[in-house]
C-alpha cells in the first residue's frame, strides 16, 4: 500500500470512528514520523487484517507514530491507527462510547477511573516523563533558572483537567514550600491549555515567555531549564485495553510489545523512560 494512501485512510477511519462511537468529542490531531529503529522480526499473527485503534496523550504524537510504525512492520497484517488529544478529552471520548482497541494516557488516574466503571479492562504503566521550564532561545525575560520564573510576563500551563496542568499544580505546591507560600502568586499565568502541545505552541509563536511542559517536549527554537531536584514532578504514562476492544488479543500483543527491546528503543529514542512491569 502506498504510504501516503494508507496515512491518509487511517486518519480518516479514526475520525469516522470517533464521530460514530461518542458525542460531542473534540478534534485530535495525528503525527506521524518514521522510526530509524528495527523492530524484531515475528511469527505474524493469524487471521483477517485487523485495524487497531489507539487514542493517545498529545505528549505521545511522536513515540506512537514511531511505534504505529514498527509495530506494522513486525506485523504486517495489522493496521495501527493512532488518534491524538488531551488525555482528559480521550477519556470523555471513551465514556460517551468512543471505539477503539487501547488508550495510552499520561495520567494513570484517567485509566484507573475507567477501570473503575469497567470501561477499561487490564492497563499499565510504561513509562515515565520529567517536568520542565521551556523558554524561546532569544530568552527576552531572562530566565536562567526556575526560581527566575517569576520574571516571565507571559507565562503559559496546562487546564487544571490535563494531566501536565495537575503535574503543573503540584510543581507550584512544592514551590511555595520551597520559596515561600508567595511564589506561586507571584507568576504571571496568562493562558491554560487543554494539552501540553498547546502550550508549547505558545512559546514558539512567541505568545509566552515560558511555560511548564515535558522533557519530551523540547524542539529546536525552545531551551529548556530543569527543574531543581527538591522540586522534580514526574509523570507516569499507562495504557489500557477498552473492555470492549474489537481485536483484544492484538491489542495485548501491542502492550506486550512496548516491553521488548524495540519497544524499549523507541520510548528511550523520544526521551521517555520505560517503566519497570509493577
Amino acid at each position: 500500500m502506498f504510504p501516503g494512501r494508507r496515512r491518509t485512510q487511517r486518519a480518516a477511519c479514526v475520525a469516522l470512528l470517533l464521530l460514530v462511537g461518542c458525542r460531542g468529542t473534540q478534534g485530535e490531531q495525528t503525527q506521524d514520523k518514521p522510526t530509524g529503529d528495527e523492530p524484531t522480526q515475528g511469527e505474524p499473527m493469524q487471521g483477517e487484517p485487523k485495524e487497531l485503534t489507539i487514542l493517545a496523550a498529545a505528549s505521545l504524537t511522536e513515540t506512537f507514530a514511531d511505534l504505529e510504525h514498527a509495530y506494522e512492520e513486525a506485523h504486517p497484517e495489522v493496521d495501527v491507527m493512532v488518534s491524538v488529544a488531551g488525555s482528559q478529552v480521550l477519556r470523555l471520548q471513551i465514556e460517551q462510547g468512543a471505539r477503539a482497541d487501547l488508550f495510552a494516557s499520561a495520567d494513570e488516574r484517567h485509566v484507573d477511573a475507567l477501570k473503575a466503571v469497567r470501561l477499561l479492562d487490564e492497563s499499565e504503566v510504561f513509562a515515565h516523563n520529567q517536568l520542565v521550564v521551556v523558554v524561546p532561545e532569544d530568552d527576552p525575560a531572562g530566565i536562567q533558572r526556575f526560581q527566575d520564573l517569576p520574571k516571565a510576563q507571559r507565562l503559559v500551563v496546562g487546564t487544571e483537567e490535563a494531566p501536565i496542568g495537575r503535574y503543573t499544580r503540584q510543581l507550584f505546591e512544592r514551590a511555595d514550600r520551597a520559596y515561600g507560600s508567595g511564589f506561586s502568586e507571584s507568576l504571571h499565568i496568562v493562558s491554560q491549555e487543554s494539552n501540553v502541545r498547546l502550550v508549547r505552541t505558545k512559546v514558539l509563536l512567541g505568545e509566552a515567555d515560558a511555560a511548564i511542559v515535558y522533557r519530551t517536549d523540547r524542539v529546536a527554537g525552545l531551551r529548556e531549564i530543569a527543574l531543581p531536584p527538591e522540586l522534580s514532578v514526574g509523570a507516569s504514562y499507562a495504557i489500557g485495553r477498552l473492555e470492549r476492544s474489537p481485536h483484544p488479543e492484538v491489542a495485548r500483543d501491542l502492550m506486550s510489545f512496548l516491553r521488548t527491546e524495540p519497544g524499549r528503543r523507541i520510548l528511550i529514542a523520544r526521551g521517555l523512560e520505560p517503566a519497570e512491569r509493577r
